[in-house]
């Protein structure tokens, strides 16, 4: 699976600890290999019709959408009390 992370993406994945982005980085490789991994705890956004969010621990939360079947665009990544704004 390829992985696109947007500018916003970006910016939130700078202001993150230390220790989130060592286990983001593990959660992201899951992802590549298979997007379906139970460990990743995909669900479907109630909010946005085509987004997806995905666990990096059970506060911190990253949100996606499929570009195409090989393709993913990640858009967010925040703590789950701010990330639902």
């Amino acid at each position: 699976m390829k992985i696109i992370k947007t500018g916003d993406f970006n910016r939130a994945f700078r202001q993150i600890p230390a220790d989130i982005k060592r286990l983001y980085t593990i959660q992201e490789r899951r992802f590549q290999d298979n997007w379906h991994d139970s460990r990743l705890h995909i669900k479907k956004n109630r909010e946005l019709a085509l987004a997806f969010s995905f666990r990096v621990t059970r506060r911190y939360r990253v949100f996606f959408y499929f570009q195409n079947e090989q393709t993913a665009v990640f858009f967010e990544i925040d703590h789950r009390k701010d990330v639902y704004r």
